[in-house]
């Protein structure tokens, strides 16, 4: 019987070092090679038995992902909530070939290893993997190198984006009815250079930039596809068109956010425009050729007869609901500060610089919510331009003999440039510094440095991607920043993403926790970065800042924005009113009731 189990036990350590983990195997045959044959903890006998069952076994698609891939992959999976076999290979179909890139510490060569795992096992998973998931950006179907030729069929169009586009030769407007007559200012032979010319004026203002694009690479995919007109032959038929286009665009027009870079890239993430944004893109594209009329590569311009959709006027601009109340922003700091400081909670992403990350968070939190600035002013945001200034505190007296005096205090002042490249200097709390020192610190500078410079809120690690590594320079790929002095700031849009992750955790945490009600869980998941300008614009008004004091602060250019606040405020302290005066007066009709 002991040489029958001991066979038995040899059989399943072979089956285990054959389709078990790299790990496990390493053990097994250090084990081997110490004693002769394996020696088996309990532990480690329950992982070969579950290596030998594999062996034997098909993946399902109700199958966990630990059962089949190592550790570290389920971990960094689950975490992205894939948990099943079957989510993983919707997931990839869902955001083709560049689907690693959203999980983080995936790079693209063990992206390959699991597409083609799945490849091999679809007729046991019951799924397919499609055709263009692989680990690299998707090439064009049609086209030369990294170029599409556009075209095709509204059903079945062939879409690119501006950086990856060329348009077929009699689509091109070399020949444009609507080309002026007379010299022309620009060097453009065809409408895309042209467009390229007038984009170029706002290559120092990348907001702009990205939102014109946008705008005018939808108007020209849709003049080829599915007008079949040149831009410069636009008429205002063609214009009214469009408009309508815009208030339902077609289905393959439509699609999840995508990399500029990916064969699934679609220039409307939403079937269904809202009139504000159909009007924005009226007025830009307006706006764009009146330019090249005036430049005179067009020669009139027919959107000068065209009105704008109509649209619904706000009675109130800003959305003060999204802001914190007072307890809720109170209990946030506090979770930050926790995980801040405590190395053992992890942090937003699996990685040994947990706690470090968390410091981003929190800065970056409490510079929008202490300050009042926008997400991009944060991310922009320098230490040559934050400093000690000196103002005088009137009201408050270090000798208690007098009824006033004048105080010396220090606060901290950050000029940062707003919208419309305006600039304007905002106060730092002492806390907020206290956040930026300890991120400092992190990042190997600093802070108090007399010479300091540099983005204020920056990454402190670097991941692999070649988006990254041409960000950062080749020596930072894998690294960490502070290891080779990289201190480029965060683009505005990972830097909220950052921030909402990092809320989110601190939700659902709280949430199993049960120190969160239903109402304030749902209010922290909706909280996104922009949120903290307002809740700092609803509490310096009820805490009695000056109005106009606020306007200047927050960069408003009408007082009557900043009004918003304090109207918010005053309903705010209503509705509680209403609410203390209802529960005092059923409590003394619940008095009389018993005297009577």
């Amino acid at each position: 019987m002991e040489r029958f189990l001991r066979a038995m036990l040899d059989d399943l350590v072979h089956l285990a070092l054959r389709n078990g983990s790299a790990a496990l195997a390493a053990h097994l045959k250090a084990s081997i090679k110490q004693h002769g044959s394996a020696k088996l903890t309990a532990v480690t006998l329950r992982m070969v038995e579950q290596a030998s069952v594999l062996a034997a076994a098909a993946p399902a698609a109700d199958h966990h992902v630990g059962l089949w891939l190592r550790p570290l992959v389920t971990k960094r999976l689950t975490a992205e909530r894939i948990t099943t076999l079957g989510e993983l290979v919707a997931y990839c179909n869902s955001h083709g070939g560049s689907w690693w890139r959203s999980v983080p510490r995936i790079g693209a060569h063990r992206a390959s290893v699991l597409v083609a795992w799945l490849r091999r096992h679809e007729p046991a998973l019951g799924m397919r993997v499609d055709d263009d998931v692989d680990a690299g950006p998707l090439m064009p179907a049609i086209g030369l190198g990294n170029v599409v030729v556009i075209g095709g069929s509204i059903d079945a169009p062939l879409l690119a984006p501006f950086e990856r586009l060329a348009i077929p030769t009699v689509f091109s407007g070399a020949h444009g009815t609507n080309r002026a007559r007379e010299f022309a200012f620009i060097r453009a032979d065809h409408d895309l250079a042209a467009v390229h010319a007038y984009l170029n004026r706002y290559r120092d203002r990348p907001p702009t930039l990205r939102a014109y694009t946008r705008e005018l690479e939808r108007l020209v995919l849709w003049l080829v596809i599915v007008r079949g007109v040149a831009l410069s032959s636009m008429t205002v038929e063609d214009c009214e068109a469009y408009k309508d286009f815009l208030k339902a665009p077609s289905a393959t027009f439509v699609g999840p956010k995508r990399p500029r870079s990916s064969g699934r890239w679609r220039p409307f993430a939403s079937s269904s425009l809202s009139p504000d944004s159909q009007a924005y893109a009226v007025r830009a594209i307006r706006s764009a050729f009146a330019w090249l009329t005036s430049v005179r590569y067009l020669g009139g311009n027919p959107w000068s007869a065209v009105t704008d959709p109509a649209t619904l006027t706000r009675e109130v601009e800003v959305q003060v609901e999204r802001a914190l109340p007072t307890d809720l922003w109170t209990r946030l700091r506090a979770e930050l500060d926790a995980r801040c400081n405590d190395e053992e909670l992890g942090g937003l992403t699996p990685t040994k610089e947990g706690a470090r990350q968390w410091r981003i968070a929190r800065a970056a939190i409490l510079l929008m919510g202490n300050s009042g600035v926008r997400r991009d002013e944060a991310a922009n945001a320098r230490r040559e331009n934050l400093s000690v200034a000196m103002v005088t505190a009137t009201g408050s007296s270090i000798d208690s003999s007098a009824n006033s005096a004048n105080e010396q205090r220090s606060v901290w002042a950050l000029t940062v440039a707003g919208k419309r490249r305006k600039q304007r200097t905002v106060p730092v709390s002492v806390t907020t510094v206290a956040a930026l020192r300890a991120h400092w610190a992190d990042r190997g500078l600093d802070f108090n440095e007399a010479w300091a410079e540099g983005p204020l809120i920056a990454p402190v690690v670097i991941n692999g991607t070649d988006a990254s590594i041409a960000k950062h320079g080749d020596a930072s790929h894998g690294k960490r920043a502070v290891d080779h002095e990289i201190h480029v700031p965060y683009a505005a849009d990972a830097l909220a993403r950052l921030v909402r992750e990092a809320i989110r955790r601190i939700a659902e945490a709280l949430l199993r926790e049960g120190a969160l009600s239903h109402g304030a869980h749902v209010k922290l998941m909706a909280t996104s970065a922009h949120a903290f300008r307002h809740t700092f614009g609803t509490q310096t008004v009820a805490r009695g800042m000056p109005i106009d004091v606020a306007q200047r602060i927050l960069g408003h250019a009408s007082l009557q924005t900043t009004s918003i606040y304090v109207r918010a405020e005053r309903q705010r302290m209503l509705d509680e009113a209403a609410k203390y005066y209802s529960e005092d007066e059923g409590e003394y009709a619940l008095a009389n009731f018993a005297t009577k």
